[in-house]
Parts: C-alpha cells; sequence; structure tokens
C-alpha cells in the first residue's frame, strides 16, 4: 500500500548574489576612463506554491534539499548580471510551514496558487562604479553578493475540507465518500484500508456544495500517537463540521455507545480539543440484519448519557438516509461559516488601536572572544555578513574593510580584550593579523 506523507523535513537554500565588478574604461577616444564595474545579479529565491493537484508531501520524500541558482556577477563596460530564477516548488493546499529550529510558523498556504517565500535569495554587491568620489577617481572596490538565506523547515499537511468523516476503522466512510462524490477510495474489509485522505465535492440538488473528507480510521490511543494516531487527527483541525460514524452491524462484536465515546475521547484529547466541533452522529450499514436492533439500544445509551442528538440511520448501499444527511450537513456548514465570520467581524470591531513604536534593531552588535593565547574570534551576524560583502581582493577593498571595523569600533573592542601586535582574528571565514 502506498504510504501517505503528510508531514516532513527538507533544507532550502536561496541563491547568493553576484559579485560586483573591479573594471574600467580603456576606449580609444576616452582618455580619462574611470570605473566601469557592473553590479551582481540577485540571487534566487525559493518560493512554495499551493496547488490543488497534490494531495501528499511524498515529492519530498527523497528529495531533501533544494538550492536556487546564484546571481551572475558584474560586468565590464558598466553591466549588471543577470538576476537568477527564482525556484518555484508546488506542495499540497493546506501545507503549513515551520522554522525546525525555533518552530515559528512561517506561513499557511490554503489558496490554489498562494505563494509563499520561504527563503530569499540574496542582493547583489556594487561594483567599482559605485565608489568614485573626487578623492578616488580609480576605485578598486566592489562589494561581494550576500549569501541567500539557507534554513531547515518542516512542512505539515492538514488537509482542507468542509466536513470530515470520523469513526473507526471499517464504519463505512470510504463508502459513504464514493456515494455521495465522484470520489474513488479504496474500500476493503480490514482496518486502515484508507491509507491517504481522500477528498470529494458533495453537489446538491439546490445548488449548494461542501468539501468532504474521508479520513484515516481512529483507534484508541490515537491523540497519542498509536495506529494512524496524529496523521488522522491533524486533518480534523480545519473542517467545520464532523461526520461521526458508527457501525450498526451486529456482528461486529463492538458496542456502538463504546466506540462513539473512544472517538470522542481521542478528540478530546488531542493538542486542540476536537470534540467541540459541530458534530452529526450517523448510525452506518443499516442494512445488514440485526442493524436495527442496534440502532435502537445506541440511541438509548446516547439519551442515558445525556446526549440528547438527532441520530441519521443511513445504508450507503441502499441510499437510504444519505439525501437527508447531506442537506443537514449542508445547513450546518453554513451555520459554521456564519458564525466564523460573525466572531472575525466582532474581533475587527473590537479591537482598538494599537500603537507601534518603531526601534531600529542594532546593527553591527558583536562580541570578542579570546579562544587561544594569541587568537580572537569576533561574532556579530551583520558583522560577518558586512565582512563577506567586501571584496578583498584588491588594496582599496582591504582598506575600506580596515576603515569600516575600526569606526564600528572592532580594533577598540579587540584592544580591550587584551590583543596585542601579530594576534590573529578571525570573523567568520576572515582572518587577519591585528595590528596596533
Amino acid at each position: 500500500m502506498p504510504t501517505f506523507v503528510d508531514q516532513t523535513k527538507i533544507e532550502v537554500q536561496a541563491g547568493k548574489g553576484g559579485d560586483g565588478m573591479v573594471a574600467f574604461r580603456h576606449e580609444k577616444y576616452v582618455p580619462n576612463g574611470g570605473p566601469a564595474g557592473g553590479d551582481g545579479g540577485r540571487g534566487g529565491s525559493i518560493i512554495f506554491v499551493a496547488d490543488t493537484g497534490l494531495r501528499t508531501l511524498m515529492d519530498f520524500r527523497y528529495r531533501r534539499k533544494f538550492k536556487a541558482e546564484n546571481g551572475e556577477n558584474g560586468r565590464i563596460k558598466s553591466q549588471y548580471g543577470r538576476g537568477a530564477k527564482d525556484l518555484f516548488l508546488k506542495v499540497p493546499v493546506g501545507t503549513t510551514v515551520y522554522d525546525f529550529e525555533t518552530g515559528e510558523l512561517i506561513g499557511d498556504l490554503v489558496k490554489n496558487g498562494q505563494e509563499l517565500v520561504v527563503a530569499r535569495g540574496g542582493r547583489g554587491g556594487r561594483g567599482n562604479i559605485h565608489f568614485a568620489n573626487s578623492v578616488n577617481t580609480a576605485p578598486e572596490i566592489a562589494e561581494n553578493g550576500e549569501p541567500g538565506e539557507d534554513r531547515v523547515l518542516r512542512l505539515e499537511l492538514k488537509m482542507l475540507a468542509d466536513v470530515g468523516l470520523v469513526g473507526f476503522p471499517s464504519v463505512g466512510k470510504s463508502t459513504l465518500l464514493s456515494v455521495v462524490t465522484k470520489a474513488k477510495p479504496k474500500i476493503a474489509a480490514y482496518e486502515f484500508t484508507t491509507l491517504t485522505p481522500n477528498l470529494g465535492m458533495v453537489i446538491l440538488p439546490d445548488g449548494r456544495d461542501f468539501s468532504m473528507a474521508d479520513l484515516p480510521g481512529l483507534i484508541e490511543g490515537a491523540s497519542q500517537g498509536v495506529g494512524l494516531g496524529m496523521q488522522f487527527l491533524r486533518h480534523i483541525e480545519r473542517t467545520k463540521v464532523i461526520l461521526h460514524l458508527v457501525s450498526m452491524d451486529h456482528n461486529n462484536g463492538r458496542e456502538a455507545i463504546k466506540d462513539y465515546f473512544a472517538i470522542k475521547k481521542e478528540l478530546a484529547n488531542y493538542t486542540s480539543d476536537l470534540s467541540e466541533k459541530k458534530e452529526l452522529i450517523v448510525a452506518t450499514q443499516m442494512d445488514i440484519p440485526g442493524a436495527e436492533e442496534k440502532f435502537e439500544e445506541f440511541k438509548k445509551a446516547l439519551k442515558e448519557n445525556n446526549i440528547d442528538k438527532p441520530v441519521y440511520a443511513i445504508s450507503s448501499v441502499t441510499h437510504s438516509g444519505v439525501s437527508k444527511l447531506m442537506q443537514d450537513a449542508a445547513n450546518l456548514v453554513e451555520e459554521v461559516e456564519k458564525e466564523r465570520s460573525k466572531q472575525q467581524s466582532e474581533i475587527q470591531t473590537n479591537e482598538k488601536v494599537k500603537e507601534y513604536k518603531y526601534k531600529a534593531p542594532k546593527k553591527n552588535d558583536f562580541t570578542v572572544e579570546k579562544i587561544d593565547e594569541h587568537v580572537f574570534v569576533v561574532k556579530g551576524e551583520s558583522l560577518e555578513r558586512l565582512v563577506q560583502r567586501i571584496n578583498i581582493e584588491h588594496q582599496d577593498g582591504i582598506m575600506l574593510l580596515a576603515r569600516k571595523l575600526n569606526n564600528l569600533g572592532v580594533d577598540e573592542a579587540l584592544r580591550k580584550a587584551g590583543a596585542e601586535n601579530g594576534d590573529d582574528v578571525a570573523i567568520g571565514d576572515f582572518n587577519f593579523e591585528f595590528i596596533q
């Protein structure tokens, strides 16, 4: 059987920006040429695109690392380098993206065609045409391109459906879905026939429609990961209405009321209380001999437990009761949508205007650490990016970096940390000798 993949870990690396060029004009009739090095192109970003044609995250199961192209380096004659193409990755609608390291929610792709930039390409470096001034008319200075963002992501798929079918394995979920929609789920009389959630559209004679999902069967302990566990419960989060199917097969050796409460318990034990969702109780397989007797016992047991809800008796084989169930499910979906719309409107009406005071982030914060008798390491994200961007292949670039480090207080910080002439200093991948 195919395995349903609804959670995976991948690494994405956006493209590096192209390096700026150091070049000069050497044209026959231009005696005072001047700088002519162009800027590097932007690196490619990595962008997720929601696609209704995909049903699982299987495409990411065997390929876990994705890298966008780097931007082209700047050219001579003041020509810009070509920007790299962005890398678009298709994911199923309903995919939620988290930062794997921090758990931070990056984005939620809930509409077909929706895009989410998960890693931005680095900016291209400036060529030496930008560094000419009245003092230095022929600068040998250019910037390296910025590195693209590199991050590890956790992708989680939660199926989007208006109505979710829940119940123990083999209670008739797949059969009901096949009857009321054009979906063709696999149907068999053994546990966990449904390993991949199936989705279909129910279209009623009055023109209304809603989506319905046949989800993997539950067993006791699912909320702790037993059986298909979280793979099932994760998909219930976004459904508006639950159809709770309970088998009336007299020969299955199970008590209907115990099955009902077992499922309710697993829904309640999940991270968010799914047991509070709008629910229609459905007695299935009513065409089986002895089902009527079990159905009456089930209704009686519900009343004894103070559950005063209508119970829909259906047979997916004879289609008995199915039409009424679908009509009432559509009504309940509309009711839930109206409630959510009203709640959202009240939140927006009652929300006080928040005053945000902009606080500029501290740039070039850094620390100096002595790791050996004559070895120091300077750490700081902004500072390390600054060093990466300055091209030190030319003397002007080295002088520019030295001035910037001095202006930012790096030299003074090293002196306070005990650095002496000749000591080794590292900033990221850049190493130099400290001189007072």
